[in-house]
């Protein structure tokens, strides 16, 4: 499951921030400073951080270069009350991803974490081959083993596969995935989607838990169950 950790000095931000991400399917943890939030990714691992600039004890300029020293590649989103424009360059020079100036939507914030963690997803997946223990995705082929062995899936089932694969640990709506996978033009309702989820994971035996439902949202794929 996708991590995220929130780092906010004031815990209603923090709150608020936790419930959507969770309503999103993603899991959290919270730090209220910058000082916490190093300790935290030193000895964990995230997936995204959502960093608030001003904060005592150590603001979140600072904890981004000392977290960066270890974890070079992980994506952070900074909260901004301030907008100045001097903040976003320096943010950026030092490896941050994007900003929310507050007062900010929730809904903005998730839209701009998933389009991180899509891009990042993308970069990670960028070649030809994905592997998940015994089971390998060749894009290219546009076939699937699993412990070397074909599984016969029909072209339906494998571009499902694939958009699910390609976009790993992000939440996908039924509307994206009808759209993405059955093109705009489509005309029927959910219970296509559902089927042929059925008939994938029949076809994907052990290997079928990578699927996750999410009730009332849709699917995710998951290379870690």
């Amino acid at each position: 499951m996708t991590r995220i950790l929130i780092t906010d000095d004031e815990e209603k931000i923090r709150n608020m921030i936790c419930k959507y991400a969770h309503y999103e399917g993603f899991e959290t943890d919270e730090a209220c400073d910058g000082l916490e939030a190093v300790e935290k990714c030193t000895k964990d691992n995230f997936d995204l951080c959502v960093m608030d600039i001003m904060m005592p004890n150590l603001d979140g300029f600072s904890a981004v270069k000392e977290i960066k020293k270890v974890k070079p590649d992980m994506p952070f989103i900074m909260l901004s009350a301030l907008g100045e424009e001097y903040d976003r360059i320096h943010g950026f020079d030092i490896g941050v991803d994007d900003y929310v100036v507050k007062p900010f939507s929730s809904k903005e914030l998730m839209m701009r974490i998933h389009a991180i963690l899509k891009r990042v997803n993308a970069s990670e997946n960028s070649g030809d081959i994905m592997r998940v223990k015994d089971m390998e995705i060749n894009f290219s082929a546009r076939t699937v083993t699993i412990n070397g062995e074909r599984v016969q899936l029909s072209p339906k089932e494998y571009e499902l596969l694939a958009y699910l694969a390609r976009n790993a640990g992000i939440a996908l709506t039924r509307e994206q995935l009808l759209q993405n996978v059955w093109g705009y033009d489509f005309f029927g309702d959910d219970r296509t989607l559902d089927t042929h989820i059925k008939l994938l994971r029949k076809n994907l035996g052990d290997y079928a838990k990578y699927i996750v439902t999410l009730r009332g949202v849709g699917y995710r794929f998951e290379k870690e169950n």
